[in-house]
């Protein structure tokens, strides 16, 4: 596949961290990046300063607090009213175990479990908004940046209310993404879409690890490139509902591979998203 200067590529997370990284070095490589963040001035900073390190005039800011799902549902129109293709979409953005929040339990905006509502539930329905155009822009790629940090989901209480732990939250929130992953690998298996996710490294020295646990393992360009592997590697044409460990393919918690829970989990994302898709 490659980046191409006709590419447009969606990063969600773009203001700091992996996200950034990745959008920035497919803005050198001429891609039409489309940014995303939660912040005003900081997805202004995010494109100045990205602008003038790739010299690429070709990118667009779209903000979006993923904490509300009225919020993440506009932001999907707007692009879907703005953009004529989706080449690559990139779900990055998420929040880790302990920022924000050090260990409380914090709802979405729209009452639901914090980490769930912003790692998982928005991207499920910025996906789901956004797949027709992506269907039409064939080939086109959406990659998931999930976590080897990943824990079942009980269905009898999925918000954690009776329980919680900001680990379990998170961990069962990257799992909902690769669950989101191999379901969407299946639906588009015949539309020239693959669908892929990721661990990109341990511990990359980003704000949520160095907040959790104050030092990293792994460089963030470690991560930045087993992102870009899977967003624009001609190696991966055709390669579809996998899960990688870095750059190699790995296997994911037992529970993403049982077709009763990940149907559990879409009519319940269904149903708090209200998102069907095409």
């Amino acid at each position: 596949m490659g980046v191409t200067t006709e590419q447009v590529i969606l990063v969600t997370g773009a203001t700091d961290g992996l996200g950034r990284a990745v959008a920035t070095k497919l803005a050198e490589r001429g891609a039409t990046v489309l940014l995303h963040g939660r912040d005003e001035t900081r997805l202004a900073d995010s494109l100045e300063r990205i602008r003038a390190e790739t010299q690429n005039e070709k990118l667009r800011t779209y903000r979006a607090d993923f904490s509300s799902l009225d919020e993440v549902g506009g932001m999907a129109e707007r692009i879907v009213g703005d953009q004529d293709r989706i080449d690559v979409l990139v779900n990055n953005a998420g929040i880790g175990t302990a920022l924000p929040g050090d260990g409380e339990r914090m709802e979405s905006r729209d009452g639901h479990e914090l980490r769930f509502a912003v790692n998982y539930l928005a991207h499920f329905l910025l996906t789901r908004r956004l797949v027709s155009l992506i269907v039409s822009s064939a080939p086109a790629r959406i990659v998931n940046v999930s976590s080897a940090g990943q824990a079942p989901i009980d269905f009898d209480d999925v918000m954690l209310e009776r329980a919680y732990d900001g680990v379990q939250a998170y961990c069962q929130s990257k799992l909902a993404q690769i669950m989101l992953t191999f379901d969407l690998a299946e639906e588009l298996r015949d539309e020239s879409v693959t669908v892929n996710c990721l661990h990109p490294a341990t511990y990359m020295p980003t704000k949520i690890v160095l907040h959790a646990r104050g030092n990293a393992i792994s460089s963030l360009e470690e991560g930045v490139e087993a992102t870009l592997r899977l967003a624009a590697d001609d190696e991966l044409d055709g390669v579809t509902g996998r899960y990688f460990n870095g750059q190699n393919e790995g296997r994911a918690h037992p529970q993403a591979y049982d077709p009763d829970a990940r149907r559990r989990l879409r009519e319940l994302s269904e149903r708090l998203a209200g998102a069907t898709g095409r």
